[in-house]
């Protein structure tokens, strides 16, 4: 057990940007990190409309779906459903050390900032908080208004990680695959997961 890599929380909501998600979830499994993955309902909604993947509905039949799809070994995903609250990551005894929210409403932006835990992705969120583990907030949205700004303003100084989904361009990317790997990699990096998914700035 102490060999083992603490499970990463991959939560996905219903903004737009999916594929950010699902290139992370398939780098995380590859690496053989164990990930407690939840979707919310907007965001099977999204998955719908941005891929030409027909995910189940159910936790059990996602977990399966996911597993087969990334061909990954079954004790590396767990999948939980919002209202499942009695999964290990709705206490703060659990083992995994960081959270991304990928990607990540202002609405659920909104509900984190405030401590509403609602459902069990917020509640998951409000843990890593209060006990000062990682929270990435990969939040898609433009423009901000000043109520999105003040929330991730409050979110940052509790101490998550405010990431949007802003790109950059300067590794010349030829095509979308590129444009989603520079997020990812800089997810990647603030976990702490090797990668070879983009050349570093002046290297």
């Amino acid at each position: 057990m102490k060999d083992e890599k603490p499970p990463v929380i991959l939560a996905l909501t219903g903004a737009s940007g999916v594929q950010y998600a699902l290139r992370l979830l398939q780098c995380l499994l590859q690496s053989r990190t164990p990930v407690y993955l939840l979707v919310s309902k907007a965001a099977q909604i999204v998955l719908s409309m941005e891929t030409d993947l027909n995910v189940p509905g159910k936790p059990a039949e996602m977990q399966r779906f996911f597993l087969q799809y990334f061909v990954a070994d079954e004790s590396l995903l767990t999948v939980y459903g919002q209202e499942q609250w009695t999964a290990p990551i709705a206490s703060g005894s659990h083992r995994a050390k960081s959270m991304v929210v990928c990607p990540c409403t202002t609405g659920t932006l909104a509900a984190i900032a405030n401590g509403n835990s609602d459902n069990l992705l917020e509640r998951a969120a409000d843990v890593m908080l209060k006990e000062r583990r990682q929270l990435i907030m990969v939040v898609r949205e433009t423009p901000f208004s000043q109520i999105h700004l003040e929330n991730m303003l409050r979110l940052s100084q509790a101490g998550a990680t405010i990431m949007p989904a802003n790109p950059g361009f300067y590794h010349n990317p030829t095509g979308l695959d590129d444009i989603i790997d520079f997020m990812v990699a800089r997810m990647l990096d603030h976990l702490g997961i090797g990668h070879e998914l983009l050349s570093r700035w002046g290297e």
